[in-house]
């Protein structure tokens, strides 16, 4: 078990670049399987979750050449089939939540696609039904071994239908996506999801030949075609990272420049973060945080009520990024509740920051409401134990902005979402090391 150890209580300064997105690339490289022609993909982050699945991907038959970093060429031309079969992808494909993914192009154009339950952070229950009840719509027969928690769908073949999604699931919404642009006929797809990273999927799939109307909202046509093509796609920066180095800027009272971030698919990000009284200046396609040398204020809302931020579907705010806006929020001047529709334990870290003297109160599995210090106090360094990506991080930045020498174990978690974090941190001027 990987461990970092952090001397917190450094202003930070500099600019620093966000990765590839985490969550676009799981989708993007399932859909290689689509086609027997190469496809190119730049801006690959290099973390743990996606080198796995490249690596499953490998396994199944797929060549794959590393052309640069963060660059890589597919090329599904001869798949293994009997892989799916096997103990092996029953272990490897168990381990990485985004391995459903790899169903909907599997059953497109072979026919047939099995997973094991998927694994990933255990934030709370992750169910699989919109995907599967998606695919029985378009033609398919489900199975399911209970006793290996193995999932199975088969079709002769995919038939478009109209189907009313009971969530809008963005990678529910790309898996039958996938599977519905080689099905015979027309699929509508409504309550889709139309987050930036699915809109990604649907301009790389319309590149390859596929016929997809409605992109951006949450109603998509999508009329089958026989075969797709190659393409080369570039992915965006991850928008999780990107809010992630904004908390830190404001926390430690650093000035730091976020390069590159593409502002226009960054959605509610910029606004919650000037809700809590961050400054932020887009300067191009950069941005710009000041250091916040007198700290950062809340808003209420115009009746003098309590401000809450609260995850919701695209065009809302990202359940990603809550957890780094409810550290954030503990040095504010001020009162937030933060509410987690989506997932009823990813606020279950909160009792290491109790521990390093922040003040919240949890009020419920979704709901903690923060009374921020104002940086009349700081946080005390502590050892803690990383429960996931988004809370790693968060205790990350807790851990930066405190007085001491914090510790975090099983920061394997943090490796699967964050590229190099250590390295890169310490290019701006953290004191971090990893051991």
């Amino acid at each position: 078990m990987g461990t970092f150890k952090i001397e917190g209580g450094h202003p930070l300064s500099g600019e620093i670049t966000p990765q590839g997105a985490k969550n676009e690339a799981l989708q993007i490289l399932c859909a290689v399987l689509l086609t027997s022609e190469k496809v190119t993909i730049n801006n690959i982050p290099d973390i743990v979750d996606v080198n796995k699945l490249i690596s499953l991907l490998e396994d199944l038959g797929v060549k794959i050449q590393k052309k640069g970093k963060g660059s890589y060429t597919f090329k599904a031309d001869d798949i293994n089939l009997d892989y799916l079969q096997s103990d092996q992808f029953k272990k490897d494909g168990r381990s990485l939540r985004g391995s459903i993914m790899l169903v909907g192009p599997l059953l497109a154009r072979f026919g047939k696609g099995y997973i094991p339950k998927p694994g990933g952070d255990k934030i709370g229950r992750r169910r699989l039904d919109t995907h599967f009840e998606g695919f029985i719509k378009l033609g398919a027969k489900f199975r399911y071994n209970r006793e290996e928690y193995f999932y199975g769908v088969e079709a002769k073949e995919l038939k478009g239908t109209y189907m009313l999604l009971d969530e809008a699931s963005v990678t529910g919404t790309a898996n039958i996506l996938m599977a519905a642009v080689l099905a015979k006929g027309q699929t509508t797809i409504y309550n889709a999801a139309c987050e930036p990273y699915l809109q990604q999927l649907c301009k790389m799939l319309i590149r390859m030949g596929a016929k997809i109307s409605g992109v951006g909202s949450n109603l998509l046509v999508i009329d089958g075609v026989e075969t797709l093509g190659g393409t080369e796609h570039t992915m965006l920066p991850d928008m999780i990272e990107i809010g992630s180095w904004i908390g830190l800027a404001a926390m430690t009272k650093s000035e730091l420049t976020i390069k590159n971030v593409s502002w226009d698919d960054l959605g509610q990000i910029p606004t919650v973060f000037r809700k809590l009284g961050i400054q932020l200046e887009r300067r191009g396609d950069d941005i710009y945080i000041p250091k916040h040398t007198n700290g950062y204020e809340i808003q209420n809302y115009i009746d003098g009520s309590i401000l809450t931020i609260a995850d919701a579907p695209w065009p809302g705010l990202t359940p990603d990024l809550l957890s780094i806006i409810l550290v954030v929020a503990i040095q504010a001047k001020g009162e937030v509740i933060i509410h987690q529709k989506m997932f009823e334990s990813r606020l279950f870290f909160v009792d290491k920051l109790l521990d390093m003297g922040a003040k919240i109160i949890l009020c419920d599995p979704h709901r903690a409401a923060v009374m921020g210090h104002n940086f009349k106090s700081t946080l005390k360094a502590t050892t803690m134990t990383s429960p996931d990506i988004r809370a790693g991080v968060s205790l990350l930045i807790a851990a930066l902005s405190a007085k001491g020498t914090s510790i975090i174990h099983n920061i394997e978690q943090i490796d699967r979402g964050y590229e190099n974090i250590d390295v890169r941190l310490r290019a701006i001027g953290a004191k971090i090391d990893r051991i």
